[in-house]
């Protein structure tokens, strides 16, 4: 199958290494043979590297240091995370939702891939989903983010009606990517956009629940 390009974003942080990934928009079909987990809001790390595309862990971060292997992830309102040595020796992709944020999802597979770079500095990419214009959230979900991350709420964390909050969750996770390692001058945020407003591009299961569909995201190791 040949991958339609104009179905996919692409961030510079990446392009400017020559590092093959994407963003999909609604309807992208990822490439043929691209590594998946199954998603459980978790923070298990699935290394593909030496298996098969068919093998599908339950994992929310899944790493690559095969020449050529592609992997990926899907959302339809979490955030999409593609991480890469600067050398493209080393690669992942990390599904982050407020309940793997909580727990630690995005600092997983920042030390995964380190671990897996060998000292070779890292880029990240953070892609599009609910954020602050439309997503919101209650007390709960405030606690369980700020017992990890106080400081990155007060920038992504807005007070809406009496016991609710407006969540902005790629801002949230770019914070959380700095805070773990990742210069910040070296985290693509140019699709940084909202699933839930913006329909005609992206799934949202907060906006059309059960129907929604699911995104595509994939990067690939150079080696």
């Amino acid at each position: 199958m040949t991958l339609d390009r104009d179905r996919f974003l692409c961030d510079r942080v990446l392009i400017d290494l020559d590092i093959d990934h994407g963003f999909g928009l609604r309807s992208a079909q990822p490439p043929e043979n691209t590594a998946f987990p199954i998603q459980v809001h978790g923070i298990d790390v699935f290394d593909a590297t030496s298996r098969s595309a068919r093998d599908r862990p339950r994992a929310d971060v899944v790493v690559s240091t095969a020449p050529g292997l592609r992997i990926g992830i899907v959302t339809a309102d979490c955030v999409p995370i593609l991480i890469a040595a600067e050398d493209g020796s080393a690669v992942a992709a990390i599904h982050a939702g407020w309940r793997g944020l909580a727990t630690g999802v995005i600092e997983a597979g920042v030390q995964a891939v380190t671990a897996a770079a060998k000292g070779v500095s890292l880029v990240a990419a953070v892609g599009p989903a609910a954020r602050g214009c439309c997503y919101e959230v209650d007390e709960p979900v405030r606690v369980a983010l700020a017992e990890n991350y106080s400081d990155g709420l007060r920038e992504a964390l807005d007070p809406g009606r009496p016991g609710h909050f407006q969540l902005d969750l790629p801002r949230l996770a770019t914070r959380v990517l700095a805070g773990s390692g990742v210069d910040c001058h070296q985290i693509g945020t140019q699709h940084r956009l909202c699933t839930i407003c913006n329909p005609d591009l992206f799934e949202s299961y907060r906006r059309d629940g059960v129907a929604a569909g699911r995104m595509s995201h994939f990067i690939e190791s150079s080696g």
